[in-house]
């Protein structure tokens, strides 16, 4: 009868690792263009490979491209891991079995398999040649390839301005006075992005510059939009990787139940602070590392008990203020941590049931949104826009915010 696990583990990880495609969830590139000379752009690929059981991480190197490979590391320990290039067959042979025909992969051996219901986040830093993607013409640079992933950034070179760029993008001026232009992707398509840069007369101006005012404005719709913000210290959109899922319960229940993915990258810290809104109550909170599967432990506090625990919630503490703690161990240096956090929301006055319709009212920080209607019901009115779906029988809507602001998603259901 003891054998019974161990044949049931194998068949398992037979099954995920060689039965079926490689997934991966949470991508992000940055594209580095190197001297406009050398056509050469380094390129730093964050991933989650998410198939279950899976001990190896196949990365396509692009046709047409020249290609080295620096280094690959593994996010949660900050290890280098083992790689080798392997052809189409190789990877198949591996289990990479939608390998597409005539691409070489990087094979990347993992320090473990993927966790069920968990990620392996690996950090891919390699360089291309490739004089079709990026060249001079005439006195600029051209940066011109399809994009196929959501999240990307391209670094133009020291001492260029951006002239054009084809795709919505934010431009944040690095601490190393390089422009960088980031976007994240909206459509279900891969973007054929398009970049045109010209080297600066004065590269000097791009230096950091000194402004009078010293006050840092933040994003918000509670800002006072009455006077210029000298210092907006806005944040990169596109290398954000923070989602939620909100599940619409029935609507007499004022209810929801929501799961939200986040990063910790800070060496030393140990735990997550969730601020429950006010005029909500959350219920039943769980949380697991991502990397590894673990439950987390967590704690549920008001008042009083936040002050006993020193907890810093970033705002005053009153008798109503409630938190949730998820404590987890603290992250050292050159480690990160990706947790997901569970917990039931009652709030009666952004989730309501009005007359014969139900209403959904709630602001959104995130980059990435996801809600699912209550079963039984149907969409009436949705005023973000949105990509609307099926998951499970039920209605579903992904609203992409690229902007630093909040949206304010407004939804209206009718019961079929």
């Amino acid at each position: 009868m003891k054998m019974l696990p161990v044949l049931f583990m194998f068949l398992f990880f037979r099954f995920t690792v060689i039965g079926q495609p490689q997934f991966s969830d949470d991508e992000y590139t940055r594209y580095e263009l190197l001297d406009p000379v050398s056509q050469s752009f380094r390129i730093l690929y964050d991933v989650s490979a998410t198939t279950p059981g899976a001990i190896f991480y196949f990365n396509p190197l692009r046709k047409g491209s020249e290609h080295k490979v620096d280094e690959v590391i593994d996010r949660m320990t900050g290890k280098k891991l083992e790689w080798t290039i392997v052809s189409v067959d190789d990877a198949r042979r591996a289990g990479m079995i939608d390998a597409e025909n005539g691409t070489d992969y990087l094979k990347i051996k993992m320090t473990k398999p993927v966790p069920v219901g968990g990620e392996n986040r690996l950090r891919i830093d390699k360089t291309y040649k490739d004089g079709a993607s990026y060249f001079i013409k005439d006195d600029r640079i051209v940066f011109d390839r399809l994009l196929g992933i959501k999240r990307n950034a391209i670094v133009l070179p020291q001492g260029y301005e951006l002239i054009k760029c084809n795709y919505p993008s934010q431009i944040i001026l690095e601490s190393d006075g390089k422009l960088k232009v980031s976007f994240i992707n909206t459509s279900s398509q891969g973007i054929a992005f398009h970049l045109e840069a010209k080297k600066l007369a004065n590269p000097a101006a791009l230096l950091a510059t000194k402004n009078k005012n010293t006050e840092v404005a933040q994003p918000g719709q509670g800002r006072d939009k009455s006077k210029a913000r000298l210092q907006f210290d806005y944040p990169e959109r596109a290398s954000q990787t923070r989602e939620i899922v909100y599940f619409l319960q029935q609507p007499e229940t004022n209810s929801f139940r929501l799961y939200h993915d986040y990063t910790e990258e800070k060496e030393g810290i140990d735990r997550y602070i969730n601020v429950v809104r006010a005029g909500s109550k959350a219920s039943n909170p769980s949380a697991k590392m991502l990397d590894t599967g673990k439950e987390l432990k967590v704690e549920t506090l008001r008042g009083d008990e936040i002050n006993i625990k020193k907890l810093d919630i970033g705002e005053p503490v009153t008798p109503e203020t409630e938190v949730v703690v998820i404590w987890f161990d603290a992250v050292k240096k050159g480690q990160t941590a990706r947790l997901r956090i569970e917990e039931t929301y009652t709030d009666r006055n952004r989730y309501v049931l009005n007359g014969d319709e139900f209403v959904f009212d709630r602001a959104f920080g995130r980059p990435f949104n996801t809600v699912v209607l209550p079963e039984g019901w149907f969409l009436v009115a949705n005023a973000v826009p949105a990509v609307v779906d099926q998951f499970d029988g039920k209605i579903r809507l992904f609203y992409i915010n690229s902007s630093p602001e909040d949206i304010d998603v407004y939804i209206k259901g009718k019961h079929k």
